[in-house]
């Protein structure tokens, strides 16, 4: 997964909370730290992205969003 699809992934699936989320939801499953946090200190957009869907519990359908909205470019 590239940037920019995580953060066309968290504007399709979360809309308007999308940049609340990846600014203040702390990922356990990252450290406890939050989206942005993970992503500027490297982590993969891939990751963050599988933490949130987690944290969410999202459904697998959603995990692959990027993927599917991909394909119908």
């Amino acid at each position: 997964m590239k940037h920019s699809e995580f953060r066309a992934a968290m504007q399709d699936i979360f809309g308007a909370y999308a940049a609340s989320l990846a600014e203040d939801l702390v990922l356990a499953p990252l450290g406890s730290r939050t989206a942005n946090q993970a992503l500027a200190d490297g982590e993969s957009p891939g990751r963050v992205w599988a933490a949130i869907c987690e944290v969410n519990e999202l459904p697998e359908s959603v995990r692959w969003h990027h993927r599917q909205a991909q394909h119908k470019r």
